[in-house]
């Protein structure tokens, strides 16, 4: 959402930044959207990297038991 949201006429026509005086000049300025994307498209980018740690993260290991025996985990 926050890659294509500030892009689109919903963001302008906000609600909470209506009821101030300054900020319906940063919610329309270009820098602010495109900044607000580079934080959408960072936060796809490190929800894949986490992702990824949790499907590589899945090995087997043996585990030793008390009577001598090994078992995989």
């Amino acid at each position: 959402m926050l890659i294509v949201l500030p892009w689109s006429g919903f963001w302008e026509q906000n609600y909470f930044a209506g009821g101030m005086a300054v900020a319906p000049i940063g919610v329309t300025n270009n820098f602010v959207r495109g900044g607000i994307s580079g934080l959408g498209i960072v936060n796809i980018v490190a929800g894949f990297a986490d992702l990824m740690w949790v499907f590589t993260a899945r090995e087997r290991t043996s585990l030793t038991l008390r009577d001598g025996t090994d078992r995989l985990l």
